[in-house]
């Protein structure tokens, strides 16, 4: 018998036939002998209905009244699918998350899961129920709703699972696992049955959408076992685990993007470090997230620097910056917003050479024009104009991995 968390997001509970279709899965893995956690997401739409009606009475509301309004969501699908488990004559209990003390930052929009004191969710197995947990929110030490952002679902099931102590988190979803690449782009993506952690965190990060970046590093850190999964056709799905990689496996994993980038320029900075702590410090402060960064020094005197940000703090990160450009120095400041990021991603690439050269000579060989460019032991990362975002990736796939299969 296995403690297995399973978490269905927003399309796995689109409707109530989706939800009963839900409560058979889990009663199936009920009936193979498993106890099981259920962590949900709101019904498919419902956040940005709620989100709509807030921006109705402002357009930009109190971040922690929308907190309090986003987290409805979660509450109707958990009690639904407590109500169609129940049906089919198992103990089942719907809670919302401070009911199993998930505490949190007081970052409202984008808070961070301190602590989980599980004691009640251990009592609700040991009594054999299945406990169905709202995802996607918490509970600062002040005792204020918070939510937890882009992914944030798939963030509170595997943090769950690492507090009881479970044997796998599944996230079931709308598509069956982790593919080499996005198949709506590039046709020739397949799906891979085992993937790494480092793998899989790189590719959250750079944009792989199937799994939030968070939900990855906590499966890392508690060293549980991620299995990605349909809703609609399950299977074995994708495995995420510390396990080496086949030597037969390709060098390359797959090619991640991530079109939300947006592009900041902070022109003719004086030289000395204390400049550019005094940006990243303000970016900071307003929980403002900063992916690649790049310099241009002019004779030592003056630097150019260059940030990307998320899309929806684009805005924001050019009204701070130009609002303290005196105390950072800075002659200019200005941004593009239409750009995109893509990157080729492999644990295979610690030992192989050459793969920058053909990774550079793909993107040459479509004419497209690199802006900046951020690199691992396991990744290589360009930000190039939107508009050639496409086209990238299916030269890449097919360089990397199309024409050596």
């Amino acid at each position: 018998m296995a403690l297995i968390v399973q978490k269905f997001g927003g399309t796995s509970v689109g409707s109530i036939e989706r939800i009963e279709a839900v409560a058979d899965l889990v009663v199936k893995t009920k009936q193979q002998g498993h106890q099981v956690v259920v962590v949900l997401s709101a019904m498919s739409g419902e956040t940005n209905r709620l989100i709509d009606l807030a921006k109705q009475i402002d357009s930009r509301p109190s971040a922690r009244e929308l907190d309090v309004l986003l987290t409805t969501g979660e509450q109707v699908s958990v009690s639904l699918l407590a109500m169609a488990i129940i049906k089919r004559g198992h103990s089942a209990v719907s809670l919302l998350a401070d009911q199993v003390n998930i505490r949190t930052d007081n970052m409202f929009g984008k808070a961070r899961i301190e602590e989980i004191a599980a004691t009640r969710l251990k009592h609700e197995l040991e009594h054999n129920r299945i406990a169905i947990i709202a995802g996607f929110q918490g509970r600062d030490i002040e005792g204020n709703i918070t939510t937890l952002g882009r992914g944030g679902t798939d963030t509170s099931a595997v943090e769950i699972a690492g507090a009881i102590n479970a044997d796998e988190c599944q996230i079931y979803t709308d598509v069956d696992g982790v593919y080499t690449t996005d198949p709506r782009i590039e046709p020739n993506a397949r799906r891979m049955s085992h993937v790494t952690f480092e793998e899989m965190l790189e590719m959250a990060s750079l944009g792989a959408k199937v799994l939030h970046i968070r939900s990855v590093e906590a499966a890392g850190k508690y060293n549980i076992p991620l299995r990605v999964l349909s809703s609609f056709n399950p299977d074995q799905g994708t495995l995420i685990s510390f396990e080496e990689p086949d030597v037969q496996a390709n060098i390359v994993s797959g090619i991640a993007f991530n079109r939300d980038e947006s592009l900041i320029y902070v022109n003719a900075v004086p030289q000395g470090m204390e400049n550019l702590a005094k940006i990243l410090q303000l970016f900071a402060e307003f929980g403002i997230e900063i992916d690649m960064i790049n310099q241009v020094n002019h004779n030592f005197e003056k630097i150019d620097y260059a940030f990307t940000v998320h899309t929806n703090d684009f805005e924001q990160a050019l009204e701070i910056l130009t609002s303290n450009q005196s105390a950072i120095k800075a002659e200019s400041i200005n941004g593009v917003s239409n750009v995109a990021k893509v990157s080729a991603v492999g644990v295979g690439m610690k030992s192989h050479s050459g793969v920058a050269s053909l990774f550079f000579n793909a993107l040459a060989q479509e004419s497209i024009k690199v802006i900046l460019i951020s690199t691992s032991e396991i990744k290589i990362s360009v930000l190039i104009d939107e508009k050639y975002l496409e086209l990238a990736v299916r030269a890449l796939h097919k360089v990397f991995l199309t024409e050596n299969e």
